[in-house]
């Protein structure tokens, strides 16, 4: 069977991060949308509009048909948008959150979520208002919004919440939205810390007769609403994560500051070394950060990136605090870069002295255990205690120090404009540095996947049958030993034939221990070096053709038994076990081992890649762009078939037992094609 008749299913749009995104304000009057807005659209190189129904109406209030038409009509020129309303309920945001399929575009919540008496306060004092809202009337309407309030959750359709419970929390989002260029984009998840109860200002009369003198207003009385403050289950937690689930590097521009380095040689080994680690990090991705807005090297950094094409996804720049970049720009990275000295001590001043000063005495203790000096090119991996303010604080696990040349005359061991020498070492130090972080990755990945399949003990001994439990594990330990297993039963299958089905030369084929489905099967490689997709190249197509073609031969066997299957054919973006493996799966997933959101996405996301989708992808580029994020396994539960959305996987498995709706065309199309061949096979 052709690669070309393979069973297709109709690729998702792929989210494109140069396009508009969506704000939806949201917040009481007089919580500062407004302000918030044109602070942003003041400082922002972004093309932004606001879409304000108070003025909407030739500068009088309108309605919310009249912003769905700005909104769109703006969407449609490449401009984001600004939702300036108040959208204090999941039904007063939810056709606005519509837009996200009508454009492909992300929806992101700002929540101006400030005290009631100050909202209070500023609407009364307030005058000129674009909505009339001000005086007397205007704590009355507050008060009665606010009794109305439900915080947004992802599960609504949003990619990004960033809560705002002080004015200085604005004012970082202010900072995080106003530096975002055309081309930047921002992490998916939850930002902020959530209260676990909301204040409303009760008295209102009482506080009108004090409006001029604000300071007496702590004395009202108030009382607590009930909580809609839910914690999402994607709000990340301090730990060893990062917020969306991706691994994430953050460094700053080595030895361009105090070491005087050249700019624009530093940008081109840059971009140049992320290339080359860019598809080597598995799922994690590498943020380059300067504090200034007006960062020379940044600017070069990004438009040398786009000329490369490199996946925004993976890389990209970001403006703020190395040490504060949780806290400070809702940016989550586990893993940071020091732009350390050759003694590896705290000072100096710059990135090295802040990120000592930040971590606290626990980092010079972890480094002193670790290393003693570094040299110009190098970098070390410190794993930071969890005792340390950067861990607690910013969910930092990881400080890689790392060494570059000096071209400054007026430090040690200056290089005097020798840029061949200085552009090896600095090559090599980024080299060094990215090395560091892909080993983080993998170790998280390993960890991240045994909690994606479940992994528990009584896994762990059913996939050890396979094996002899006291075998010696030598090989690739980053993997674990129980990752180990599909490995060491496609190099000597002959000792472990309980539960393979079919022994040959390229390949090994053995029903999943815990499937997901009626059938499934995983066809495993027989070859040295290809752990998984990331490793693929054009080389390995010929294994890639025979795995597929095995795959299909044993849907055609199924079909056999049961006309009434559908199958696909494909792989993980980034597997649980080492060893390059191909799942044939039936599309009915009715089975006890479909227990949780990750089993389903992993199989119904774009983190499941096609096999013919594989395959011509490495025909025509030579790798594959993977499809790795985590994010995707957090997705809303959605049918396979009709595309609904369910709020757990037994609701889910209800819904697909008797959904009647027909798979995608492609899917069944190309399905028939399986059909048929079963049948010619019977009729031979």
């Amino acid at each position: 069977m052709e690669v070309d008749d393979e069973i297709i299913k109709p690729k998702e749009n792929e989210q494109d991060n140069r396009k508009p995104i969506v704000v939806i304000l949201i917040g009481a009057p007089g919580s500062g949308k407004s302000v918030f807005c044109d602070n942003v659209m003041r400082v922002s190189t972004r093309p932004w509009v606001r879409v304000c129904q108070d003025t909407i109406g030739n500068g009088k209030s309108g309605t919310k048909a009249q912003c769905l038409a700005l909104a769109s009509t703006s969407l449609k020129d490449g401009k984001s948008i600004f939702i300036d309303r108040c959208n204090l309920t999941i039904e007063q945001r939810a056709d606005f959150i519509k837009l996200k399929e009508s454009y492909q575009v992300d929806i992101h919540a700002v929540v101006l979520d400030l005290p009631a008496k100050l909202c209070i306060s500023r609407s009364v004092k307030r005058t000129g208002h674009e909505g009339n809202l001000q005086g007397g009337k205007a704590a009355a309407v507050v008060n009665q919004m606010l009794r109305k309030k439900e915080l947004p959750k992802l599960n609504e359709g949003f990619t990004r919440i960033t809560f705002c419970q002080t004015e200085n929390d604005v004012q970082e989002a202010v900072n995080t939205y106003g530096a975002l260029s055309s081309s930047d984009i921002l992490p998916f998840g939850v930002f902020g810390e959530k209260k676990t109860d909301t204040k409303v200002q009760l008295g209102i009369m009482k506080f009108l007769k004090r409006v001029d003198a604000p300071s007496k207003v702590t004395s009202d009385k108030t009382i607590s609403e009930p909580s809609n403050h839910h914690v999402d289950e994607r709000q990340e937690q301090s730990g060893t994560q990062p917020l969306d689930g991706v691994p994430t590097l953050a460094f700053p521009s080595i030895s361009t500051a105090d070491f005087q380095f050249d700019t624009e040689k530093a940008s081109d080994i840059i971009v140049e070394t992320v290339e080359e680690f860019v598809h080597k990090i598995g799922n994690g991705r590498l943020v380059l950060v300067d504090i200034s807005h007006g960062s020379k090297i940044l600017s070069l950094v990004k438009s040398k990136a786009v000329v490369k094409n490199i996946d925004p996804t993976k890389f990209f720049t970001f403006v703020g605090d190395l040490t504060k970049l949780r806290s400070g720009g809702g940016l989550h990275c586990n893993v940071i870069a020091n732009a350390a000295n050759w003694r590896l001590k705290p000072g100096g001043g710059g990135v090295n002295a802040a990120i000592f000063d930040a971590a606290g005495p626990d980092l010079e203790t972890a480094t002193k255990k670790r290393a003693g000096s570094l040299s110009p090119g190098k970098a070390v991996t410190i794993p930071l205690p969890s005792t340390s303010p950067l861990f607690s604080k910013q969910g930092v696990t990881h400080v890689i120090h790392v060494l570059g040349p000096n071209m400054n005359p007026k430090r040690p061991n200056c290089l005097n404009d020798d840029y061949t020498t200085g552009c090896k070492i600095l090559r090599e130090a980024y080299s060094s540095l990215f090395e560091n972080f892909a080993s983080i990755v993998r170790t998280q990945e390993k960890s991240s996947d045994c909690e994606a399949s479940n992994c528990d003990d009584e896994k762990t001994k059913k996939l050890k049958g396979f094996i002899e439990v006291n075998e010696s594990n030598n090989s690739n330990k980053d993997w674990g030993t129980w990752a180990q297993v599909l490995y060491k039963i496609a190099m000597h299958p002959e000792k472990h034939r309980n539960g393979v089905v079919e022994i040959l030369d390229d390949v090994v084929v053995l029903n999943d221990v815990y499937p997901k489905a009626q059938r499934h099967i995983l066809v495993i490689a027989r070859a040295e070096g290809l752990d998984r997709l990331a490793d693929v190249s054009r080389k390995h197509l010929p294994i890639l053709r025979t795995m597929h073609d095995v795959g299909v031969k044993w849907a055609r066997t199924f079909l056999k038994e049961n006309q009434s299957l559908v199958f696909r054919l494909g792989y993980h973006s980034s597997p649980s076990m080492r060893q390059l493996h191909l799942h044939v799966i039936s599309q009915d997933f009715d089975s006890k081992h479909l227990r949780n959101k990750k089993h389903w996405n992993s199989f119904n996301s774009p983190f499941f890649r096609d096999s013919v989708d594989v395959i011509q992808q490495v025909s025509e580029e030579g790798r594959l762009t993977l499809n790795d994020d985590q994010k995707f396994m957090s997705m809303e539960l959605r049918c396979n078939r009709c595309r609904s959305a369910h709020p757990n996987i037994p609701r889910l498995k209800s819904h697909i037992a008797i959904c009647k709706s027909p798979f995608p065309a492609k899917l069944l199309q190309n399905d028939r094609l399986l059909q048929n061949a079963a049948n010619k096979d019977d009729n031979v």
